[in-house]
């Protein structure tokens, strides 16, 4: 019966044994309600704990997490299983330790594998076509530690292939345990298409990608080893770097002058499997360390948007640049107009946040080659290559084709908290994301509306305009 009903019979009855008895569930009723109230708060709203012995922790988790050594199995490593990751919050708080050394995870965040796979997509092999292997270079760049190095520089358009090492130092075959002690720094070796991208754009694309006024370190892990710098093969590339150092100085972005190290190129070792594609295999992990650490936060602060843009160095003739791209200029018509131009389902989607039914978007089973960008606007979302299928019915991906093609928003609606998908151009909501993807290929889920969704093939992607992604579908 209705609850109002319910009261007033009880308030009728009030002089019974049933009255004592209803009045006694209702005050159950009440407390248990508060309790619920209480542990909602406490669970979503209460801010995480920040950590005030970093030292400690770094020294307790190096002992109980131990990196195996060079050519040491990935499984044998044994996750910690019950320690909390506390991350701090303060990103203008001075780090005197690695941080990334203090990485715990809590098992009910995420189950991350232990037993990964390599998950690289794209190799350089002794197949490749001769025609092909003329239009690759490579270049060596130190920018403090390579997990976020070789992340940041795997989004860049004709960028083929990077690799974690070690360089710099006097010890031959050096390893995580005693790069240090040998003189080495953290590097990436980056295999590149220079008629696509160029040095100097990679250049650019380190000093905004870290703090090249620090010759002591990087972020919250500190000592030469650590401490950015570029490696130049010929004098056209060390004229190359130095200018565009000179120009990001005299544009008085930074608040102090960059120190990076201009060096002439040295052998290059690999880093244990372990550490390759790190931001792939353990997503989460990656962006506590990194959110800890500081980098995204100075990123953020000193550069934006303009962090994925080249205005300090020559572009590439052929290249297409994000700044001319026309999605960059896309403005979104107001809802009105949209109403009129897209079909029913896609307004509900696009616009009001819904969802299309599983198993009707052609898309899902779409095993076709090619790239799938924003139906508004036309920016680039996804590429072929991180499709699989979820069984879910709705088409799927590992991750977009750049941390920033898409932006992430909580969503309490359905009466559950979820994250949100929606494209950073248009603004137009795409669908969810999940941590129940595939674990070797980074653990999320992409799920996305099909309808707010437009496919390229890629013997079109060229003459669209989506080339400089051809080579990566």
């Amino acid at each position: 019966m209705p609850l109002n009903e319910y009261l007033r019979r009880i308030v009728a009855n009030r002089d019974s044994i049933s009255y004592m008895t209803h009045r006694y569930r209702i005050g159950v009723i009440g407390f248990a309600m508060v309790v619920t109230s209480v542990v909602w708060w406490y669970v979503d709203i209460k801010p995480p704990a920040v950590s005030s012995d970093i030292t400690s922790q770094r020294a307790s988790l190096v002992e109980e997490n131990r990196q195996p050594q060079f050519g040491e199995e990935r499984n044998s490593i044994v996750e910690p299983s019950s320690k909390e990751f506390e991350v701090p919050i303060d990103t203008d708080a001075e780090i005197t330790t690695s941080t990334r050394e203090r990485i715990i995870m809590t098992p009910s965040i995420v189950d991350e594998a232990n037993n990964v796979t390599d998950v690289r997509e794209e190799e350089v092999s002794d197949t490749t076509p001769a025609t092909q292997k003329t239009s690759e270079a490579t270049a060596l760049f130190g920018n403090g530690c390579f997990w976020c190095v070789e992340s940041d520089l795997e989004k860049v358009a004709g960028v083929k292939v990077v690799v974690s090492g070690y360089a710099g130092g006097t010890t031959p075959n050096p390893t995580y345990k005693n790069y240090a002690e040998g003189g080495h720094r953290e590097v990436v070796e980056v295999t590149y298409d220079p008629t696509v991208i160029s040095y100097e754009q990679l250049v650019e694309h380190i000093l905004k990608h870290g703090d090249p006024t620090d010759a002591a370190g990087s972020f919250g892990d500190r000592g030469v080893e650590y401490a950015p710098a570029l490696y130049y093969v010929t004098d056209d590339e060390k004229e190359a770097a130095e200018r565009v150092i000179k120009a990001v100085d005299a544009a008085a972005v930074l608040l102090k002058k960059i120190t990076i190290a201009v060096l002439p190129s040295v052998p290059f070792w690999p880093a244990e499997e372990y550490h390759q594609d790190y931001a792939k295999k353990n997503p989460i992990r990656y962006t506590y360390y990194r959110v800890a650490s500081g980098r995204s936060a100075f990123i953020e602060k000193y550069w934006g948007e303009r962090s994925t843009t080249f205005e300090f160095a020559t572009t590439i003739e052929n290249k297409m640049s994000t700044t001319n791209a026309p999605w960059e200029t896309y403005v979104r018509p107001s809802d009105a107009t949209l109403r009129e131009r897209l079909t029913p389902l896609a307004y509900k989607v696009i616009v009001e946040s819904g969802t299309e039914r599983a198993g009707t978007s052609p898309y899902d089973k779409l095993a076709e080659p090619g790239i799938y960008v924003d139906v508004l606007s036309g920016e680039p979302l996804f590429l072929s290559r991180d499709k699989y299928d979820s069984g879910t019915g709705w088409p799927s991906f590992v991750k977009p084709v750049t941390d920033t093609a898409v932006t992430l928003h909580e969503d309490r609606g359905l009466f559950q908290v979820r994250t949100e998908v929606r494209s950073r151009i248009a603004d137009a909501h795409l669908g969810h994301v999940f941590t129940d993807g595939p674990k070797d290929r980074g653990g999320l889920r992409y799920c996305m509306n099909g309808v707010a969704l437009r496919f390229v093939p890629k013997e079109r992607m060229q003459e669209e305009g989506y080339g400089a992604w051809y080579d990566q579908v």
